[in-house]
């Protein structure tokens, strides 16, 4: 198998990483502007540029619908005499800094330290076009043969693949007969070796705004009087969860587990410990939710969990004055289990948080994002004996299953229009990442890594279609 090494990774592909790394080119629901702002496009122009560079083979395009953001394809003819296109999966928009970094970090000027580099979006998922063009390149360069190929980079799947569905009817010729598809925006539970993810939750995301006055007015008139907002909002959220312990009690999102999930969390747990805990930076004294190192595990893979990302409607403390303010805003996420419908999700929330509102506050919802969950379909053995032998030979260890936390909802939208494809959804995103929190960082010998799990990906494809 042609191999990648770190030194070549370090001069072809670190330079034009780092200068992606500091474009703030921020995701459609974190920048309103982002068609007049042009960071998406300034980054999506540079990525070409370089996957030009670095893989003449290919036809690269930046695709732009109207009202669109920008996506990036890179189209590579067959080597080999072999049937279908092999999709490699990525994304170029970013979440926002979410707060200050640590001392010396700085989310759009990227800072190294030692092999790891820290700067926004750099494994979430900036690395993931670098790994796929490499991938590639490496094997051309030493004559071994592939089959077509189409890179595909979107740019809103931060903002929950907003657009991908309409380039996904735009490019249908383009993509042709899509047998496999490698995701490049998944986690993995340790560097130590491969991860394939076997599972996605879904989500939904909606701002509900609880309203109780026309203005604010001050509290030694209205306290005692005007029913408070936040109070009002704190029992329409305890109809959803459970304050006391954080369950969700809506049944519309609760789903069967499969017992091969308890299984694989309990033996993930043996070898591993309660790495989930050890992942959280909690603060002395906290208790984590669930009973056992694999009850964790199953609870970031397969539960509904509720999370309030967002609040609005009071001021700074520093600014706070005597005011009963007139409405309280809460940005809700929730995840889903992979198996749950988001439509039928965030229908049983509006009804839930809308229906005999306490007081007779007004209620609205609205900015609401859904993303459908998603669970790998069966590997053909070809791809199984891969995706083993490759771990083993760039890892040195066997290759791990696990399901993941987040969503992506690009395997989701494949699924339902490739409904025989094989997929394989795995990344670079392992411990202390912090994809989507402050100080966020990329290993670079795992990307390193992960690259030449693709070439050998490529390289078995080809071998099982010479076999058929």
């Amino acid at each position: 198998m042609p191999v990648l090494t770190f030194d070549e990774f370090e001069r072809v592909a670190l330079p034009t990483l780092l200068d992606y790394a500091a474009i703030p080119c921020l995701s459609p629901s974190f920048d309103e502007s982002w068609a007049e702002n042009g960071e998406l496009n300034r980054a999506a122009n540079l990525l070409a540029d370089w996957v030009s560079k670095t893989l003449p083979s290919a036809v690269v395009q930046i695709h732009q619908l109207d009202g669109r953001t920008p996506l990036l394809t890179a189209t590579i003819g067959a080597t080999a005499p072999v049937d279908g296109t092999v999709v490699l999966y990525g994304h170029l928009d970013k979440q926002p800094p979410l707060g200050d970094w640590s001392t010396g970090l700085d989310p759009f000027v990227p800072v190294r330290r030692g092999d790891r580099v820290y700067a926004r979006g750099i494994v979430d998922d900036g690395y993931a076009t670098f790994s796929a063009a490499l991938a590639v390149a490496t094997l051309e360069s030493n004559g071994v043969g592939h089959p077509r190929i189409v890179i595909l980079i979107e740019a809103s799947e931060e903002s929950g693949s907003e657009d991908l569905e309409a380039y996904l009817d735009h490019l249908r010729d383009e993509l042709g007969d899509v047998r496999l598809m490698i995701c490049l925006d998944s986690g993995a539970l340790s560097y130590d070796r491969l991860w394939v993810t076997t599972s996605l939750r879904g989500l939904v995301n909606t701002e509900v705004r609880v309203t109780v006055l026309e203005r604010g007015l001050h509290s030694g008139s209205a306290s005692g009087v005007v029913p408070s907002s936040f109070r009002v909002l704190r029992q329409l959220l305890d109809r959803v969860e459970d304050s006391a312990t954080g369950e969700v009690r809506l049944a519309e999102v609760q789903a069967l587990i499969p017992e091969a999930v308890r299984t694989a969390a309990e033996s993930i747990a043996s070898e591993f410990g309660d790495l989930l805990a050890d992942e959280m930076p909690t603060v002395d004294g906290v208790r984590l939710m669930g009973s056992s190192a694999a009850d964790r595990i199953v609870r970031q893979t397969w539960y509904p969990a509720l999370s309030i990302i967002g609040l609005g409607g009071a001021p700074d403390p520093s600014i706070a004055g005597n005011v009963v303010r007139p409405f309280t805003t809460a940005v809700l996420s929730m995840r889903l289990p992979p198996t749950i419908d988001p439509h039928e999700a965030y229908a049983a929330i509006e009804r839930t948080l809308t229906t005999n509102p306490p007081e007779g506050a007004q209620i609205s919802l609205r900015g609401t994002n859904t993303a459908q969950g998603w669970v790998a379909p069966a590997l053909e053995p070809w791809l199984a004996t891969a995706l083993n032998s490759a771990s083993i030979d760039v890892f040195g260890r066997e290759v791990g299953y696990t399901g993941e936390g987040g969503s992506i909802p690009f395997l989701a939208s494949l699924g339902r229009r490739y409904p025989d494809v094989q997929f394989v959804a795995t990344g670079a995103l392992g411990p202390h990442s912090n994809a989507h929190g402050i100080d966020e960082m990329l290993d670079l010998p795992t990307a390193v890594r992960i690259t030449n799990v693709v070439s050998s990906l490529l390289e078995a494809y080809v071998q099982r279609g010479s076999n058929e």
